[in-house]
């Protein structure tokens, strides 16, 4: 009787543990469940990244590279693999428009894997100077709306030469890009 106590216990806790996992991102599954992991994990990185770039953690740039690689490998293909058309299952973010602006969408993906690049072979570069409020000006990259310019992507050699906080800046605005483009708005 003691063993069958057991090994019902044992059920269900896995049972439980199966159900807390299914419920993390409100019950999705397969494709949208993979894709919502993984931009909760590029969520995460990019909080990382911040922190440093702002000062309120340290600027470690071992860590950098290895935050780097990892959305590295969330990009480009890796990225729009995750978007088979029409998966739109509930609870999925992502908007209709991916399909018919496909261009667009695969554009930003490769530029996350271009830009996460840069940022690893330029995490021991001199970084920017600070602006006041404590984030990184790139100095003659930025218009006077604050976006980066003079910046081709496909200059692998040009990216790897410029400061952490350009390749940053670039990440950050591409994500923004995505997400205005192509995710709900949160509510």
């Amino acid at each position: 009787m003691r063993r069958l106590t057991k090994v019902a216990l044992v059920a269900i806790s896995l049972s439980m543990l199966v159900n807390v996992n299914a419920n993390a991102h409100g019950g999705a599954t397969g494709v949208v469940k993979e894709r919502m992991t993984i931009m909760e994990t590029l969520g995460k990185s990019l909080k990382e990244l911040t922190a440093m770039m702002r000062g309120k953690t340290p600027y470690e740039p071992e860590r950098v590279r290895q935050i780097a690689r990892q959305m590295s490998s969330h990009g480009g293909d890796s990225m729009t693999k995750l978007f088979p058309k029409d998966s739109l299952d509930k609870p999925s973010e992502a908007r209709p428009n991916i399909w018919t602006q496909w261009g667009k969408f695969e554009g930003l993906a490769s530029q996350l894997t271009s830009y996460a690049k840069a940022l690893e072979k330029s995490a021991n570069n001199k970084r920017g100077a600070s602006t006041s409020g404590g984030m990184p000006q790139v100095q003659g990259m930025m218009n006077n709306s604050g976006m980066m310019t003079n910046m081709p992507e496909a200059d692998p050699e040009l990216l790897a030469n410029m400061p952490p906080d350009a390749a940053y800046i670039h990440i950050t605005q591409t994500c923004g890009s995505c997400h205005e483009g192509f995710r709900k708005p949160k509510k």
